[in-house]
């Protein structure tokens, strides 16, 4: 597959978000994104820090206890070379999972599913796996992982692409009018 690009309202779209099949399998993953092994958890926004912040109470109803103690002991962020992410537990967990069994899966959506909040996740959690660079303007592109391997095999089942299965994500980073956009150039 040849890797393109067109642009759309000054967003560069990568060729890969709607060539490629993709759908999640947390059956199958067991919500890997959310604990991949990393020192750094999901990048935030400073306005998502603000947000957070203020649903902080509701989400901590979600976590297990040695989340709640990391994020009263150092805080749910902290910034990395001017860039705001959340902690991770044990260099593993996003300080934000929860767990149903052995899936890992995020408090905070959670709580906004529960009708406790009305912020779903941050938009970086929200678009994966999409991920946004900029280089003088939104370049989108699909991050691999090997952890993804049952959402591609999925995906191929369904027939998602990855622009399909993040297209409420998009609507809210982008706006409904750049995804119709988006869909028209795309076919």
């Amino acid at each position: 597959m040849d890797i393109d690009f067109i642009e759309v309202e000054n967003v560069m779209v990568n060729s890969e978000i709607w060539e490629t099949n993709f759908e999640c399998d947390l059956s199958k993953c067991k919500g890997a994104c959310c604990t991949m092994e990393s020192r750094y958890g999901a990048p935030l926004k400073e306005e998502e820090v603000e947000i957070i912040n203020k649903l902080l109470p509701i989400i901590k109803e979600y976590l297990p206890d040695e989340h709640k103690k990391e994020i009263e002991k150092n805080g749910f962020w902290f910034k990395v070379h001017d860039e705001i992410m959340t902690r991770s537990i044990n260099n593993r967990a996003c300080v934000f999972v929860t767990y149903e069994g052995d899936i890992a899966k995020c408090a905070i959506e959670k709580a906004y599913h529960d009708g406790k909040i009305d912020f779903i996740k941050p938009i970086s959690c929200h678009l994966f796996p999409i991920r946004v660079s900029n280089f003088g303007g939104h370049v989108l592109r699909f991050e691999k992982y090997s952890e993804c391997q049952p959402a591609l095999e999925k995906g191929d089942k369904t027939l998602t692409t990855i622009f399909n299965f993040c297209k409420s994500a998009l609507e809210r980073a982008f706006g409904k009018d750049w995804v119709l956009k988006t869909k028209k150039v795309i076919g």
